[in-house]
């Protein structure tokens, strides 16, 4: 299985403006899914989720090709 912590890392910290409080969460499967939580600043969040959602289609794209199921949360910390 692929480096899920490591590809939402370098997909989101770039794009935050205090990249330094990135903290990537491996939650554990349930439910045939692989859970992955994201905290953020809360300065860093907003923009209508536009960009959370183009996070999350790459992650499933990548999830898809493995033949695994993921979700993630984005949260401030």
């Amino acid at each position: 299985m692929g480096n899920f912590e490591a590809l939402i890392q370098n997909l989101i910290q770039p794009l935050l403006s205090f990249p330094q409080e990135l903290e990537v969460l491996n939650l554990g499967e349930s439910d045939g899914f692989y859970t992955y939580c994201a905290k953020v600043s809360e300065a860093d969040l907003g923009k209508n989720g536009h960009i959370a959602q183009a996070i999350r289609t790459i992650l499933y794209a990548m999830a898809s090709k493995e033949g695994v199921k993921v979700r993630l949360n984005i949260e401030s910390k």
